[in-house]
């Protein structure tokens, strides 16, 4: 007879198996109508979840009637540059609040991460009117500009770099290394997962970043994918097959991205290069 234990355990498992399959019967159901054909009712109760006739040309029609090598060469020219600089400038941020001793860093570590709590929709005025000012509406460098740096990205990377042992940091400096050196050489690599933690998130929110690129683009030339999707909503008249096609090529790289780096943010023993 199974233990008690082992029935708990199966019963939490069913139940995060249950809930798991709720969270992604949007997306099945996004996939499926991307692949239906247009003979197929995409609305019937109950739902069905594989299509009668899987097609491609839903996929077809979008890529040819809409310039969606454009918009996938503006959302990954974005996101790679957003994910970079703020690699660069959160480390950099992230290192002396977590390593180095200064008057004030404690408050100014306070300061940075309040503004966590304001929203991006009251900030985003000002911005724009800046972007304008500037001269950077329709560009590429207004759509990454205001996301170079972020109060979590700084955040997250000083916890990660307070984990460093002394240790490694001290040989270091007994080696002769400047602090510039030490955060290249010894910091970023010790903080590893972190840093890929990191360009996850902000991969993510840069490629799917939908209100900054609509209010600052006109240009269809800078659409991005979001945009390009929100546009196949009036191009073919809420054709959902169409829309759901488009939709599923907008978030196919995050989906790659995101298997491809997931195996990289494992816990790192950064003890392990201390000798006793």
């Amino acid at each position: 007879m199974p233990s008690t234990r082992s029935l708990k355990t199966l019963a939490l498992y069913a139940l995060l198996g249950a809930i798991a399959l709720v969270m992604l019967l949007p997306l099945i159901w996004l996939v499926s109508t991307a692949f239906k054909a247009p003979t197929e009712n995409i609305f019937e109760f109950p739902p069905r979840f594989l299509p009668q006739s899987p097609t491609l040309q839903n996929f077809v029609t979008v890529w040819q009637t809409n310039p969606f090598g454009r918009y996938l060469f503006n959302s990954t020219l974005v996101a790679v540059l957003t994910v970079v600089l703020n690699l660069l400038f959160c480390s950099l941020a992230a290192y002396p609040l977590a390593r180095l001793q200064f008057r004030g860093r404690e408050a100014l570590l306070l300061l940075i991460v309040s503004t966590i709590l304001i929203p991006f929709q009251i900030v985003m005025i000002p911005l724009y009117v800046l972007a304008v000012k500037l001269g950077l509406r329709n560009t590429y460098l207004g759509l990454i500009l205001p996301a170079i740096a972020s109060a979590f990205g700084i955040f997250l990377l000083r916890q990660a770099f307070q984990g460093v042992p002394k240790e490694l940091e001290e040989a270091a400096r007994i080696d002769g290394c400047s602090e510039l050196g030490i955060w290249w050489n010894v910091m970023l690599p010790a903080v590893r997962p972190a840093l890929i933690t990191l360009a996850i998130f902000v991969f993510i929110g840069a490629w799917s970043d939908f209100l900054w690129p609509l209010i600052l683009l006109d240009q269809p030339d800078y659409y991005t994918l979001p945009l390009g999707v929100a546009k196949l909503a009036g191009a073919f008249s809420l054709d959902w097959r169409l829309i759901a096609a488009g939709s599923v090529i907008s978030i196919a790289p995050i989906l790659l991205v995101f298997g491809l780096l997931q195996r990289y943010i494992v816990p790192t023993d950064t003890s392990s290069g201390v000798k006793g």
